[in-house]
């Protein structure tokens, strides 16, 4: 049986799951007018408002145009404003033409040749208004499950978090995976401890030797800044709720990609291949630039475990909060959409994963998540560190 659901088809060919206007600011200081455009605009519209400044280094400025553009391309955004206050190293018009190759509807706006934040909010908002009237005729038709790409993330971890959320979430990536479809998990730093056996899953040589090449980065980019990962993990947070060591926790936190070989792996933001597998991707370990980086990559859609308890979600993706914990399901049961910790009790991990499976199903069909529903849409671009950028021109 082929599992089906009803998306947005783009100009691209990809398939979206939901139908958004974004506003995108190209720095900080368009970051507060995108969200009042975004606001005053409707529900329809989503803003991405962000951290980084208007002078970046090249590198930070590359990294943060290849965020904002494949936020723009991933096919849940229907339109996109590009919105700048004009002083900015990182280009709107650069940006639009890379969203414009997909067939998706782009504008710019800077706020200093149109007047100021009063008038960049009124024109900001005609600009969306003509841009959903465009997406509005996106009609959902049916899509193949083999079409979505589907990112997984973890957050407060704790020792319910490697036993039941985390493998739960891994057999439902299997069975999108067995359907044809994406998976992608990230966080490199917490592949430390278990790349041993991430590396005996690469399905090539290549990808070995990438996947270990990223690990040593992340690891020798902290070492420059003072910082011991192997000693420094687990977190506090992670010792009191339980996890002991960073194999234990590293063990844990891969077992949410599943079984199946690792396919690929690919830069942070980079472009994830539809129908490509399990494919990881390259980011720090901080949860909302983690998910930010997948969402760029073209994810439509993400599951994210937690055991201690997170309200994370995306302004572009739904994501679907999947404990292993009883008692965060108990106390945050508003926040999440799966209660995993039945496999503590007893229930196979096989039953939960395809309730994980089902979730995920109706949720690209169009059910909001708990996130979606309270507005939960943090979002961040992973910035550059100057001990990075250092390390990048010394080599």
């Amino acid at each position: 049986m082929v599992d089906m659901f009803m998306g947005y088809r783009r100009a691209d060919g990809r398939v979206g799951v939901r139908n958004h206007v974004a506003v995108l600011p190209t720095s900080v200081a368009a970051s507060a007018v995108a969200t009042r455009a975004a606001d005053e605009a409707g529900d329809w519209a989503r803003a991405t408002p962000h951290q980084m400044g208007t002078s970046q280094p090249e590198p930070a400025r590359k990294q943060t145009e290849r965020v904002l553009a494949g936020v723009g391309r991933n096919p849940n955004v229907g339109a996109a404003l590009l919105l700048e206050l004009g002083t900015e190293d990182v280009d709107a018009d650069r940006i639009a033409d890379r969203i414009v190759e997909t067939g998706t509807p782009v504008e710019t706006l800077s706020i200093r040749e149109v007047g100021g934040t009063r008038a960049a909010v009124e024109r900001g908002g005609e600009l969306l208004g003509d841009l959903n009237t465009v997406a509005a005729d996106a009609r959902r038709e049916e899509a193949d499950v083999s079409e979505l790409v589907f990112g997984v993330e973890c957050g407060g971890s704790d020792a319910t978090s490697g036993i039941a959320a985390n493998p739960a979430v891994g057999n439902a990536c299997d069975r999108l995976i067995e359907a044809g479809g994406t998976a992608s998990f990230s966080e490199t730093p917490e592949f430390i401890g278990a790349e041993h056996v991430l590396a005996k899953r690469c399905a090539d040589d290549e990808v070995r030797e990438r996947l270990l090449e990223h690990v040593e980065s992340r690891e020798a980019a902290a070492d420059l800044m003072g910082v011991d990962l192997r000693g420094a993990q687990p977190s506090p947070g992670n010792k009191e709720g339980g996890l002991t060591t960073i194999e234990e926790k590293s063990l844990g936190a891969i077992s949410k990609g599943g079984t199946t070989p690792v396919r690929g792996i690919v830069d942070y933001a980079e472009q994830l291949p539809v129908g490509g597998g399990l494919v990881l991707m390259d980011t720090p370990g901080y949860d909302v630039e983690s998910v930010v980086g997948k969402v760029a990559g073209g994810a439509q859609v993400v599951a994210f475990t937690t055991g201690r308890g997170s309200t994370t979600g995306n302004p572009i993706a739904p994501v679907i909060k999947v404990t292993g914990n009883p008692k965060t399901w108990d106390r945050m049961a508003n926040n999440m959409d799966v209660n995993a910790s039945t496999v503590i009790g007893g229930e196979s991990l096989d039953t939960v994963g395809e309730r994980v499976y089902e979730t995920l199903l109706n949720v690209v069909d169009g059910r909001r998540t708990e996130a979606e529903r309270r507005r939960l849409e943090e979002f961040a671009v992973n910035e550059l560190q100057p001990n990075e950028l250092a390390a990048g021109r010394a080599d």
